[in-house]
């Protein structure tokens, strides 16, 4: 482990803004709103922003206040957050995030996790949190080779990272691709791991047989049918991910307003129904944090390419038979799911038979909770973690 500060040069940050400056701008079919993608007048005013209003050395500084560390497993460099509680007796928690994401979507919820006295909690409530770039995103990049998308691949590595740090137990939360890590790491690691907590759930299973809804009703039914919708008109940034990273990755890493919006329109799509635009969900500073990582670190291409290799992988294990179909009780640690307002998870077809530990369900919140409503994210992976804190 090597302690880790965030240093993007003066001629790096000068150069974004000079493109963004200089931006070849689209037309745009009158009147389509968001129908289309990101509509033009909403880019230009973001990247206006992103451009001449938006403080990068101010987050810098923000995000350099929290200790990171870099450490390299099977020659894949890793970049991680590791901050421990002021309270002796926390629990460790490995937190993971999804696509398009990086550790900077739980900067909100680190502070009342780990010192949740500070907050008007009970200390005994309180977490060590470790907190993972996944390869090929934020600053653990570039990818070292092929095969770091491959979920099964990240927990081995997550748990060393684990091992490295000294936790001989811990839980572990895990949202979008996060979730796969998540399980996976609950089979690998079942020894040490306590319990694992997981949101997003039906984001990391686009490839499944579309619902049906029949046999549903009230929100359960909304679910499957939003699913449904999804994937049949949200999955175009996911199969050019799946299938041609290397032809997108030019995009994403010459063009600012490509890689903003490419990441911005899931943020319209996913977060909180109730929120018109995504900085009605989310922190428009926090997003653009997320984004600038995004773009300094060029993990546009290479979560693109993370992204075909998970596919291989799981193309792989499904024709290998490596699938079950789903609906079996979880066997090893406990499971705990929350589902957001955004969310499309339907507990009788995740959970027919009630078998996971904790189960909770929201009327606001989406795909990033921890950004939307942190308070109901804390309060959530308090609540399942409390029994299992011992052994």
């Amino acid at each position: 482990m090597k302690s880790f500060r965030i240093e993007i040069p003066q001629v790096d940050i000068d150069d974004l803004r000079d493109r963004l400056t200089r931006t070849r701008w689209p037309h745009e079919v009158p009147g389509t709103g968001w129908s289309r993608g990101v509509p033009l007048g909403y880019l230009r005013d973001l990247a206006g922003y992103w451009a001449g209003g938006f403080d990068w050395r101010a987050q810098e500084a923000a995000l350099n206040e929290l200790p990171h560390f870099t450490t390299e497993v099977d020659g894949q460099p890793i970049h991680l957050l590791h901050v421990r509680s002021p309270e002796p007796g926390a629990m460790p928690l490995l937190m993971t995030h999804g696509w398009p994401s990086s550790p900077v979507e739980f900067l909100k919820v680190v502070s009342p996790l780990t010192d949740p006295r500070a907050h008007g909690g009970d200390p005994a409530d309180a977490f060590h949190l470790v907190i993972p770039s996944l390869p090929g995103y934020g600053f653990s990049t570039p990818l070292a080779g092929e095969g770091w998308g491959n979920l099964f691949r990240v927990a081995q590595a997550w748990a060393e990272v684990m091992t490295r740090l000294g936790y001989e137990r811990y839980a572990v939360h895990g949202t979008d691709a996060g979730t796969g890590v998540a399980g996976m790491l609950a089979m690998l690691d079942a020894a040490r791991v306590a319990g694992v907590h997981l949101t997003g759930t039906a984001a990391a299973m686009p490839l499944g047989p579309p619902i049906d809804p029949s046999g549903l009703s009230g929100v359960d039914r909304e679910r499957a049918e939003r699913f449904n919708r999804f994937q049949t008109d949200g999955m175009g940034y996911f199969h050019l991910q799946a299938t041609r990273p290397q032809t997108l990755a030019y995009a994403l890493t010459d063009s600012p307003v490509a890689q903003l919006a490419w990441i911005v329109e899931k943020f319209h799509e996913w977060t909180d129904p109730a929120a018109a635009l995504p900085e009605d969900a989310v922190d428009r500073d926090q997003l653009l944090t997320n984004v600038s990582v995004n773009w300094f670190q060029r993990a546009g291409a290479s979560s693109a390419h993370a992204t075909y290799e998970g596919i291989q992988a799981w193309r792989a294990a499904a024709a290998a038979g490596g699938f079950s179909g789903g609906g079996d009780a979880p066997a090893g640690p406990p499971m705990g799911v929350a589902v957001f307002a955004a969310d499309n998870t339907i507990r009788g077809l995740m959970d027919p038979a009630g078998a996971f530990a904790h189960w909770s369900e929201y009327d606001r919140g989406g795909h990033f909770p921890a950004m939307e409503v942190p308070d109901l994210f804390v309060a959530d992976v308090r609540a399942f973690v409390r029994p299992l804190r011992q052994p």
